[in-house]
């Protein structure tokens, strides 16, 4: 079953599709977060919050996934979660002061993330096969000794040159695109 068939399960409600998605993805993203400062409500929120998000954003843009539909949403749980624990790190809570945030901005600010998201990938398969390979191995920090162990260049400066070369080629062709400035920051 393709991404496009759950995303229009959750559209529809269709309750036996959704329970299948909770029972293949949702241990997945405890774990993240249980492991990142949070525990199982926690976990249960994000999960809740990105189906919602999920569906919303397929209704109202007729969104298309391009990635498997459990790796779309675990980074959805992802980016939901970590923009959760920010929010918390510059809360201010004194008696005084409490800070709330309101629940539009931080779907509208999730949606953006969401979307940068997609862009960063579309245009990742826009580049050369080479610079995939260099560009995956260097965001999974991957030491510059083992990405010349694992390839034909024969030294870490020749690495370091070709990770600048395909870093500015990715960030080049996003720049490009006409959904850019519409991304950035506010």
């Amino acid at each position: 079953m393709n991404g496009n068939f759950y995303l229009d399960a959750l559209v529809s409600g269709n309750s036996k599709v959704i329970s299948k998605i909770y029972e293949i993805n949702f241990k997945q993203v405890k774990r993240f977060i249980v492991q990142n400062k949070g525990n199982t409500e926690d976990a249960e929120d994000i999960f809740q919050k990105a189906l919602l998000q999920i569906a919303m954003r397929h209704k109202k843009d007729g969104i298309q996934i391009n990635t498997t539909f459990d790796g779309f949403l675990f980074t959805v749980c992802k980016n939901l979660w970590r923009r959760e624990l920010n929010t918390h790190k510059n809360r201010v809570t004194n008696s005084d002061v409490v800070e709330q945030v309101s629940e539009a901005k931080d779907n509208a600010t999730a949606i953006i993330e969401q979307k940068r998201q997609e862009l960063f990938v579309e245009m990742l398969n826009k580049i050369s096969e080479n610079c995939k390979m260099i560009l995956s191995m260097f965001f999974a920090k991957t030491s510059y000794a083992e990405i010349v162990a694992s390839t034909e260049y024969t030294s870490e400066t020749v690495v370091r040159q070709r990770v600048f070369k395909c870093k500015k080629r990715l960030t080049d062709l996003i720049k490009e695109d006409q959904r850019f400035n519409s991304l950035r920051e506010l």
